[in-house]
């Protein structure tokens, strides 16, 4: 369904730039507060990132998932959330995560890393590159095979997934075999001078803006320098060889669109398999408006599609 007239005009009133960190905090731990939360099980367990704690939740699909703790018995989602480096965490997205353990009958295993802009950049990604080797090294509560794990994230967290499986090749530690990113920010340029059209042509008035962006990325970063690293922006990539098979969802009304898009693209160039899938209609966001929204049970669909399957089509 088309964004309507009066839609716009409110989606236009709501869209301003600007961070307050301590504010926006506040706002999105009103997601805790949910009254659709559902009943699921979690494990809470900590991973040692040398000596810092990073916390994780399990969260099962089901019962018989939960007391079936055996080696080799689950698939697992290694999954990183969104908030521009700077907000939300594992207990803002308690509902997502679930929904998603159910719908793609995987545990998943959410990562609540530091952020900034107390924790800039890498320490954040440096979290989840340690919760990743814990697992794909069976050095956690689950005993996984590596080919059964997939890494996701959303937004900033689709950034922290493509940023871990370029480090993840480059240290030769373990070698994730899927991702899925889901409108993720792989860029590092949100000016008027973007090479990409989408932050022009969305970035003011659907929610999240262009503006905001330059902020998240002034606060995740400790320098100018930083901004440069592909570990940072991944598209400044010169090398994507040996990547994950990948999956990635774009928004149609989203300043991050077309760089999604743009990074599926380069992935495909450099002899990986890719499968990029745009929402038409939706904005930056959508995943978490539950699963019985219209873009969410679509993007499931091409989630579910491209698990199941052992190599991605191409598009």
């Amino acid at each position: 369904m088309a964004i309507n007239n009066t839609t716009r005009m409110i989606l236009k009133a709501l869209s301003f730039d600007g961070i307050e960190v301590e504010a926006s905090r506040h706002l999105a731990d009103l997601k805790r507060l949910d009254p659709m939360k559902i009943f699921y099980k979690t494990i809470d367990y900590k991973i040692y990132n040398g000596e810092h704690e990073v916390p994780t939740r399990i969260f099962f699909p089901n019962e018989k998932a939960f007391h079936n703790m055996g080696p080799n018995q689950h698939r697992v989602m290694l999954f990183i959330h969104g908030g521009g480096w700077v907000t939300e965490s594992v207990d803002n997205y308690e509902r997502i995560c679930a929904r998603m353990a159910n719908a793609t009958e995987h545990v998943v295993v959410a990562v609540d890393y530091r952020l900034a802009p107390e924790n800039k950049f890498p320490d954040g990604l440096e979290d989840c590159y340690a919760v990743a080797k814990a697992i794909f090294r069976n050095r956690f509560i689950l005993n996984v095979e590596p080919d059964d794990i997939t890494l996701i994230g959303d937004s900033a967290g689709g950034n922290l997934v493509a940023a871990l499986s370029l480090m993840a090749r480059d240290k030769g530690e373990f070698l994730p075999k899927r991702q899925i990113l889901i409108y993720p920010a792989v860029s590092n340029d949100y000016s008027e001078d973007s090479p990409f059209e989408s932050v022009r042509e969305n970035g003011t008035d659907y929610l999240l803006t262009a503006g905001k962006m330059r902020d998240y990325l002034n606060l995740y970063a400790r320098s100018e320098e930083d901004k440069q690293n592909p570990y940072f922006a991944p598209i400044l990539a010169k090398d994507l060889s040996n990547q994950p098979d990948t999956l990635i969802l774009t928004a149609e009304y989203d300043p991050l669109r077309d760089e999604g898009e743009a990074y599926g693209e380069r992935l495909k160039e450099a002899g990986n398999r890719v499968e990029i899938c745009r929402i038409q209609d939706a904005l930056h966001g959508y995943f978490a408006l539950g699963i019985k929204n219209f873009y969410v049970q679509e993007s499931f669909d091409h989630i579910n599609e491209f698990l199941k399957n052992e190599f991605v089509r191409e598009v």
